[in-house]
């Protein structure tokens, strides 16, 4: 699955390119595609060296949270949910406690602690995985989980959009929670339909109860703010909780009398070491998306779409912030790109302005994080992960535009 996607990227951005070429009498369309492969090599380099720091801090910490017990005793209190889950893992088995942190951070919005955590989860479940080079089913419903997973406080978005003049930079931020909800929601159930899990057992609506709480509680705490404190707020919150975790990690340690020092250094060498595998992975996936983007494939895509729309009497206002949605799966920095150029030209508070970052705030950029997870432990047959994902993804562009017509339309 993985190599005919990855194949047919450049297929695509060949057959695109002879279009611009021979039709549109684009020229230089060849030079662009190959600087992308070029700039692509380079930011493969530059994300492997920045991820270096990040997976050796995080991995580095969660050595310590290994040895006090803390990711044991996480792991107990959800065994109950992941063993309806994700049957093939073992009772309070140490990925339990990972995948869990893993959430938890992409929940707050910390992509820098989310993904070392992610790689650390992926590489416990990688411990009982029976055919190592093949995804298993634990491996596909974590992936997918976690490029749906709902996000609570997407800080980033409402910086762009305060960047780019918007009256009131958190006003997306319903939207955002109520598309990312659902998008999870159907990347779990497109995982639970293939592999077969009841998710109408009492054990997992009751998980789903107290989550949906939290969720709502939250909710309805930051709808009560003044716009003006809503990101502060929720920066301040995410910021608190991670680094209150540390803290407690490093005092549990000295009140254990663990060497903490060591520790760290240890689960940093491995963190150095892992990162350093990553860039082959990366390169291949980085470089498919980026002679994608250079072909215009996307933008045909967009353009067919809003005709086809156009053609049927609908209104098409949603199609110039598709861009941003078709392009998050491929690449974050890409998507980020596409949402700024949309508020740029549109304005930050116009429908497609906003829509664009419902689009950003709402899912994860899938094909990156399946390169890099199943990337650092071999993987090479991912099985039904990615449709799953793209269920997912395509849930939140759907969702999404629904959200946006009914918020700000």
């Amino acid at each position: 699955m993985l190599n005919r996607i990855w194949l047919s990227f450049f297929f695509i951005a060949a057959i695109a390119s002879a279009y611009q070429w021979l039709l549109l009498g684009n020229h230089a369309i060849f030079s662009q595609l190959i600087d992308s492969l070029f700039n692509m090599s380079k930011l493969t380099v530059e994300l492997a060296i920045g991820l270096v720091g990040a997976l050796s801090l995080w991995l580095g910490i969660f050595k310590i949270a290994e040895h006090n017990g803390w990711i044991e005793r996480l792991a107990r209190l959800l065994t109950p949910l992941f063993q309806r889950l994700m049957p093939d893992v073992p009772k309070n088995h140490p990925a339990i406690g990972s995948i869990t942190m893993n959430l938890s951070a992409n929940a707050l919005g910390l992509d820098n602690a989310a993904t070392p955590l992610g790689i650390k989860a992926m590489q416990d479940l990688q411990t009982i995985n029976p055919k190592p080079d093949t995804a298993s089913n634990a491996q596909i419903l974590f992936l997918v989980l976690n490029t749906s997973s709902v996000t609570l406080f997407p800080v980033f978005v409402f910086v762009y959009r305060a960047q780019q003049g918007a009256a009131s930079p958190t006003d997306v931020f319903l939207p955002i929670l109520i598309t990312t909800s659902c998008s999870s929601i159907a990347g779990l159930i497109a995982v639970a339909m293939v592999q077969k899990i009841n998710l109408l057992h009492k054990t997992v609506l009751l998980y789903g109860a107290v989550f949906f709480s939290v969720i709502a509680a939250l909710l309805v705490y930051f709808v009560t703010l003044p716009a003006s404190l809503v990101g502060e707020q929720s920066a301040l919150l995410a910021n608190l909780l991670i680094f209150s975790f540390i803290i407690g990690v490093f005092a549990s340690a000295h009140r254990q009398k663990l060497n903490a020092y060591d520790l760290f250094i240890e689960g940093a060498k491995e963190g150095f070491e892992q990162a350093i595998r990553l860039i082959p992975y990366l390169l291949a996936m980085l470089v498919a998306i980026g002679v994608l983007r250079a072909s215009g494939a996307i933008q045909l895509l967009v353009d067919g779409i809003a005709w086809i729309f156009a053609s049927m009497g609908f209104a098409t206002t949603f199609v110039d912030a598709l861009p941003t949605a078709l392009m998050k799966p491929l690449s974050g920095s890409g998507a980020r790109a596409m949402m700024v150029e949309t508020m740029q030209v549109h304005g930050a508070d116009s429908f497609a302005g906003r829509l664009s970052g419902i689009f950003q705030g709402s899912t994860e950029t899938t094909f990156y994080v399946l390169a890099v997870y199943f990337g650092v432990v071999g993987i090479k047959h991912s099985r039904h992960a990615i449709p799953c994902a793209l269920v997912a993804d395509g849930t939140a562009i759907v969702v999404g535009t629904i959200e946006a017509y009914q918020f700000f339309g």
